[in-house]
């Protein structure tokens, strides 16, 4: 998605990347309830939930600031499943799921991050929900970092960021460095982010 990225638009605008991860994220998001609804994965056999399973998707246009994206809402069967992130009736999305994002990346526990959604948001999500969020977007990270590279970028940025993290119980300030490419096409490229 990076490669095609030329301009700020292209990033932000209307049709951008930034807007894409946020409707791949919402939807693997909303996947994850109806896994924990149905209490077995997709493309698993469950004997304790035979009469109830997955029975397709529905659309659903929600506006994520001045954005409108279009969601595919999974279903059951029965007709029980009722999403917790993106809830019925709700056209309005205030990125919940950036938000579980940033502050699980500033070193809130899972059990917090839920106490902070259901305080301020009034969504009451369980950690397994806010892990499987968390794993999915990490599960896209490996993916961008084992993919192939140009041969010769011309043109490359090394940059830094200072976040806050928490490991065993400290917060401490770490660098996440970026290494940003330009190829010989032109294109920019995230080469590496850690």
């Amino acid at each position: 998605m990076v490669k095609n990225c030329k301009t700020a638009d292209d990033v932000v605008g209307s049709n951008g990347i930034v807007k894409e991860l946020t409707k791949r994220l919402l939807e693997r998001i909303l996947d994850a309830e109806l896994t924990m609804h149905l209490k077995y994965d997709k493309y698993q056999v469950s004997k304790e939930n035979e009469d109830n399973s997955r029975n397709g998707y529905s659309s659903k246009t929600v506006l994520t600031g001045e954005e409108e994206i279009d969601l595919k809402i999974p279903r059951d069967r029965r007709g029980e499943f009722t999403p917790q992130v993106v809830s019925k009736h709700k056209r309005r999305f205030g990125g919940s799921d950036s938000k579980i994002i940033s502050m699980f990346a500033r070193g809130m526990s899972l059990n917090d991050i839920k106490e902070h959604l259901k305080e301020t948001r009034g969504v009451d999500v369980s950690p397994t929900l806010i892990s499987t969020v968390t794993d999915a977007v990490i599960e896209d990270v490996r993916e961008s970092q084992n993919r192939a590279l140009d041969q010769i970028y011309p043109v490359v940025f090394f940059d830094a960021i200072m976040v806050k993290s928490r490991e065993n119980g400290q917060t401490e300030n770490k660098a996440v460095y970026l290494a940003l490419g330009i190829n010989m096409e032109g294109r920019k490229s995230c080469l590496e982010c850690g």
